[in-house]
């Protein structure tokens, strides 16, 4: 279930086929989702409320062939690594992994595991992969870090193109978004043929926001149905608004590193339309790629083995089309995750309920926002 599917419409461009990331050719998806155990917490037995997610942004060997690539910190309590890389080269040279706050560290190290497996061993072989997270401790035996790099690998090996799992599912399986259940989303827009008819992809890991602040296509949705009706998780929950936001942007228009970055700023006017602002607490990390210019090696090593190289820019004059391709998208994908997402209970008890769909309808109907 999808925005769409509730009559939801979100912005005035079209998204693509499959209204996903994996609108943009070449870029694959995958998730390995971790659940069980109930009752109470026991710090490394459970209950379970995890995964890892994987985006992979083209066609080819993502290990030997890199993109180019852009970043931007709304803000900072998170962590997103191989950031340093991107900002200072322009280039992304591994795919992306998604998963909960403290099991950043062995999904980086199974990503570099990965490479190894893919033949890229050797004396000039390194790697700075790109891993994201947002906490699920709500639900979650976080402190007793499940994910294993077996669950890297299945997710990696188990990516695909074609429609993309929303909700509950992989690295978004154990997330809470304004107060609902939250978790992964994932939409799509096209632009003009005057712009290029390029394509913008976006997925998110939800993890964030107030009740009172959620807005649907401008409907205040939070107000309409607040913690009285669906109540909130607690645990006690931590400082309101607490939680993070990963948005991962993918085109197939021909950018360059510092355009990728000013692309991957404009989800956080998305994440401002659903209602979110970037609180103290909160890590809200974006990356936006670009696969318009292929052909791109991943080491100064292969660099080298070149003395130029020629590429394609769009021209700056039409960016704004992809800026708004990308606001559209990041609010969407949002949306998308809650509408998606089914009620679970986890820790002691603990249970984040979905966002009724029936209530959800009602309230687009009153501000008449639904088709």
């Amino acid at each position: 279930m999808r925005a769409r599917d509730l009559g939801i419409r979100i912005g005035r461009l079209a998204p693509g086929p499959l209204n996903a990331i994996t609108d943009v050719p070449g870029v694959r998806v995958g998730h390995t989702t971790l659940i069980s155990g109930d009752g109470p917490l026991r710090v490394g037995v459970g209950p379970v409320r995890t995964g890892v997610t994987v985006v992979v942004p083209h066609d080819g060997d993502m290990f030997s062939e890199a993109l180019y690539a852009g970043c931007h910190r709304l803000n900072g309590n998170g962590e997103l690594t191989g950031l340093e890389w991107i900002r200072e080269s322009g280039l992304l040279t591994t795919p992306i992994a998604l998963t909960n706050t403290h099991s950043v560290g062995v999904v980086r190290d199974a990503l570099v595991a990965a490479a190894v497996r893919a033949g890229r061993a050797g004396p000039n072989h390194w790697a700075l992969p790109v891993v994201g997270e947002t906490w699920d401790g709500r639900l979650n035996d976080i402190d007793g870090q499940h994910v294993r790099p077996e669950h890297l690998w299945a997710a990696l090996e188990g990516a695909v193109g074609g429609a993309v799992a929303e909700g509950n599912v992989g690295g978004g399986t154990g997330m809470v978004c304004h107060g609902f259940k939250g978790g992964i989303g994932t939409s799509s827009r096209v632009v003009d043929d005057s712009a290029g008819g390029y394509t913008v992809g976006v997925l998110v890991q939800a993890n964030y926001g107030r009740r009172e602040r959620l807005t649907v296509a401008g409907v205040p949705v939070g107000e309409e149905i607040g913690t009285d009706l669906v109540p909130a998780p607690v645990l006690p929950d931590p400082a309101p608004g607490a939680g993070s936001i990963i948005v991962i942007l993918a085109t197939d228009a021909p950018l360059l590193p510092h355009q990728c970055e000013r692309l991957a700023q404009r989800a956080g006017m998305g994440l401002a339309r659903a209602g979110g602002s970037g609180d103290h607490t909160s890590g809200d990390l974006f990356l936006a790629f670009a696969t318009g210019n292929r052909g791109l090696t991943s080491s100064d090593f292969d660099l080298a083995q070149s003395l130029t190289r020629d590429v394609t820019t769009l021209a700056d004059w039409h960016l704004s089309a992809l800026f708004w391709a990308a606001i559209e998208a990041t609010e969407e994908a949002i949306v998308n995750a809650l509408v998606a997402a089914q009620t679970m209970t986890g820790r002691d008890g603990v249970t984040a309920h979905a966002i009724p769909h029936d209530l959800l309808r009602a309230a687009m109907v009153r501000y008449a926002r639904r088709d």
